[in-house]
Parts: C-alpha cells; sequence; structure tokens
C-alpha cells in the first residue's frame, strides 16, 4: 500500500484510508526562507483552519539575539516551546484545527509539540541552503538574518523517518504546497 507520506511533489491527492491515524493539527515546519508562513496561510485560506504564526511568540529576547547574528541555543527555544505549544492545545480545546508554524528543526523540538497534541501532522518543506540564504535576504524588516541560514542547516534534523510526516519540495508555488499539504490532511480524516 502506498502511503500518504511518500507523496513529495504529486499533484495527485493522497489516498484515504480509514486505518491512517487522524492529525488533529499540522506543523509547518523547516528552515529560514522556506515559506512556512505562505505556506500556513495559504492552507488556511483554502481550509478554514486556524493560524499560529510561531515567530509572533518569540520572547523579545530571542528576537534580539537573532537580530544580532547569534543562534539561538535548546534553553532560548524552550519557553517558546512551551508558549507553542499550549497555543496547539487552547486552539483544540476552541475546536479549531491549527496550523502551527515553526522552524522545529530538532527532533526534540517536535517531540515536545507532540506531547501536546499527539495528532500533530508535520509538513516538512525541504529547500536547498542556498535558496534558503537567498529568500532570507530578500525578506523586508524580518529579524532572522541571512547570516544564520547555515545555523539552521546545522541544526536540522530533518523529519524523513517520523511518522505523520509528509516532506513537500519548498521551491514548488506555495498554491501546489498547500494543495498537496490539504490532500494529506484530508487523508486522514480530520478535515
Amino acid at each position: 500500500m502506498l502511503l500518504a507520506s511518500t507523496f513529495k511533489d504529486s499533484a495527485v491527492s493522497a489516498p484515504r484510508c480509514d486505518m491512517l491515524p487522524t492529525i488533529q493539527a499540522l506543523l509547518i515546519m523547516g528552515v529560514s526562507g522556506c515559506g512556512k508562513s505562505s505556506v500556513s496561510q495559504a492552507i488556511c485560506g483554502l481550509s478554514g483552519a486556524h493560524g499560529i504564526e510561531g515567530d509572533a511568540f518569540h520572547p523579545a529576547a530571542n528576537i534580539e539575539k537573532m537580530r544580532a547574528g547569534m543562534p539561538l541555543t535548546d534553553d532560548d527555544r524552550a519557553g517558546w516551546l512551551e508558549i507553542l505549544a499550549e497555543q496547539l492545545r487552547q486552539s483544540l480545546a476552541a475546536g479549531q484545527r491549527p496550523v502551527l508554524t515553526c522552524s522545529a528543526l530538532k527532533l526534540a523540538y517536535r517531540e515536545r509539540l507532540r506531547q501536546a497534541v499527539p495528532g500533530l501532522g508535520v509538513v516538512f518543506l525541504e529547500l536547498p541552503r542556498g535558496v534558503a540564504a537567498q529568500r532570507v535576504a530578500e525578506r523586508p524588516g524580518h529579524f532572522m538574518p541571512a547570516t544564520l541560514v547555515d545555523s539552521q542547516f546545522a541544526t536540522l534534523e530533518a523529519p524523513h523517518d517520523e511518522p505523520l510526516t509528509l516532506a513537500v519540495d519548498a521551491t514548488l508555488p506555495v498554491e501546489r504546497i498547500a494543495e498537496q499539504a490539504l490532500a494529506w490532511w484530508r487523508a486522514h480524516d480530520s478535515l
């Protein structure tokens, strides 16, 4: 049987199967510049899901550290991840279908979010390093400098073998990525 998580860049809808685990919420993850916010907005626009912009919940100290060109540590991210986990729980408790944007570069970070929502589907936006650096350099007014892109790739633990994970080519058009993610989410009977 072909599993939905094997769909990388196909425009074909993922198969429906009553045996697939239910996805209650989505995490849109990847390095800076991969398109997390744009993809989340497109998914929410197409489905009526509730977007949670992870960057909006960074404490001021984290933002200042990144602006200064210093990568965040696990300790820097710990409190932020707790806030995001609580946002997911609150959204589900309110009857919403949350779509969270968060780099979630390490397995431990994703596991913390999965503790909050066991039915968390992960959409991993894969992007070559050079494309990520170019996109970040071209973003006006964002606190994340292009000089930190290399540190993001150094930290990244790609989730290819993790459950409920869909890897997508982030160089595809945003609308196509959103359609793939929605087809995959719907195949898991959550929408």
